[in-house]
């Protein structure tokens, strides 16, 4: 019961912070980097470039909050015979590095104004080559890169018909499953401190009004909730806006043999199950640094 509960949160707590101030989460930085993402990214920028890049409908990009169920979105996708689900890809963040080292010294995403169309069309085919290995046939290709959220101006520059599929779960579990789960020192530098995810959960949902605001791409939201509580009608949802036919074989995606390699591995082996929704409720009283963050930003009432 409760006892397993405070030792649990205390385990979690000790081993986020051994992992030290290498990961410090600079609270400014994100903040001034979505500035300038909301700055760039304009109405009228996306509809002067509206018509340089790939008008492929094949790429799908699912993103969120780390958690927040992209790893069970890719795999009852990818169970499909028309999809290939090619996991984490870190090729658009490069993208966005490579673009920010230019002849003028201007730092992405403030390059974009200055965007040479050709360079926009280059830029594209590192992403190409990188999903074709395993691609062959396959009408969709997904990428659940969860922070390429960050990148959708960029993604509808180069490839204007991808679509999108948003995750969004509540954000105390969603803090709750990032602050427990051990990222090691790869994760996200906001992950081992639950004020820093509270913060950081208000910046993504941010720059996600601003996308919904101005982004032209085909987005699906999906809620972690309903997926779990319907897989079926939220599956069909998803082909559907796949623009592909059902197929049975989406429901029996933890069967389905390919490889997962981020933190859920385990959780796409099962079938869906449902202790995960509401789950911060019992770790309620040590959540309190994640809670104030929360309503600072309005996410949480009362």
């Amino acid at each position: 019961g409760q006892r397993r509960h405070e030792d649990a949160f205390a385990y979690f707590r000790d081993g986020n912070r051994a992992r030290g101030e290498a990961h410090a989460y600079n609270h400014a930085n994100v903040v001034g980097l979505f500035d300038s993402l909301i700055e760039a990214f304009t109405p009228a920028l996306l509809r002067t470039l509206a018509d340089v890049g790939d008008d492929t409908r094949r790429h799908v990009f699912i993103v969120g909050m780390p958690r927040s169920g992209t790893s069970l979105i890719e795999q009852v996708l990818a169970s499909h015979s028309m999809v290939h689900g090619a996991g984490e890809l870190r090729e658009i963040g490069l993208m966005a590095i490579r673009l920010g080292i230019n002849d003028k010294n201007i730092p992405y995403p403030e390059c974009v104004l200055e965007m040479d169309i050709r360079k926009l069309r280059e830029c594209s085919g590192s992403y190409v080559s990188k999903i074709e290995g395993g691609a062959a046939g396959a009408v969709r290709v997904t990428d659940k890169m969860w922070q390429n959220y960050e990148h959708l101006g960029l993604i509808e520059l180069i490839y204007p018909r991808a679509r999108v599929i948003h995750c969004l779960r509540d954000p105390l579990d969603t803090g709750l499953s990032c602050f427990q789960q051990s990222f090691g020192t790869a994760g996200p530098p906001f992950a081992g401190n639950l004020a820093d995810i509270g913060h950081y959960y208000g910046q993504y949902r941010r720059l996600m009004d601003h996308w919904s605001e101005v982004s032209g791409l085909e987005t699906l939201t999906i809620r972690y909730e309903d997926l779990v509580q319907d897989l079926e009608s939220e599956s069909r949802r998803l082909i559907d806006f796949l623009g592909l036919d059902w197929e049975d074989d989406c429901l029996r995606f933890y069967e389905n043999p390919r490889m997962v390699r981020t933190a859920s591995h385990a959780q796409v082996r099962r079938p869906v199950y449902f202790s995960s929704v509401g789950r911060a409720d019992r770790y309620r009283a040590h959540l309190q640094p994640l809670v104030d963050s929360l309503k600072a930003g309005g996410f949480l009432d009362g």
